[in-house]
């Protein structure tokens, strides 16, 4: 059981066509579990790198077994 770094909470701009949206999309990065997961600052530093990238993903429409194929699991 993998912990939770990071959320997006929104509508993908893939499903949004013209609508928007009444409230703004938010990413959350939960800060304990990575500090806990990782060993050193450099591994934090990457973590959290891949954590923001793979909440951007989503918010851009990509699912999470394409952000898997692209080493963004």
């Amino acid at each position: 059981d993998e912990a939770l770094y990071g959320l997006y909470d929104g509508v993908p701009l893939t499903e949004r066509g013209g609508y928007v949206p009444p409230l703004p999309d938010v990413i959350t990065i939960f800060q304990n579990p990575l500090q806990d997961g990782c060993r050193s600052l450099e591994q934090l530093k990457d973590e959290v790198r891949k954590t923001v990238m793979h909440e951007l993903a989503h918010y851009f429409g990509f699912s999470d077994i394409e952000l898997q194929d692209l080493g963004l699991g």
